[in-house]
């Protein structure tokens, strides 16, 4: 699956409109990074592309982009393209809503979480072009 593009990844958040009624997806409150709860049904979500085109054997930057002093989990960080977590994510949508959210992999010493946050288009930035990936 070929990486979406700065622009294509904010079309995608821009096209969303809050559903009316309840969504399933609504559990998911995680406007900044969350762990993505166990009891949540993923087959929900399905797969809408990455966000970077990277060779599997190049490991990318651990490095963050808040220049204006947010922090990771922040529901006002930028959503970097080209720094960390961002340069690893994959974009996913509610099959119900169409909801879009970014998902990655966090992996610890002792433990693989699963992490997600809602697709802001607002805050997308893409420094992957001056990282040079």
């Amino acid at each position: 699956m070929p990486a979406l593009t700065a622009v294509q990844i904010v079309a995608i958040a821009l096209q969303y409109t809050p559903p009316d009624a309840v969504c399933a997806c609504s559990a998911l409150q995680c406007p900044g990074w969350e762990s993505l709860p166990a009891t949540f049904d993923a087959s929900l979500l399905r797969l809408v592309g990455r966000t970077n085109n990277r060779d599997p054997y190049d490991e990318p930057t651990l490095e963050e982009h808040h220049p204006q002093g947010t922090r990771y989990d922040a529901a006002d960080a930028p959503v970097a393209l080209g720094h960390f977590p961002y340069n690893r994510c994959e974009v996913w949508q509610c099959v119900r809503c169409a909801r879009p959210l970014l998902r990655y992999t966090e992996y610890g010493g002792y433990y693989v979480d699963q992490r997600i946050r809602e697709l802001n288009g607002a805050l997308v930035v893409d420094t992957a072009a001056s990282r040079g990936r």
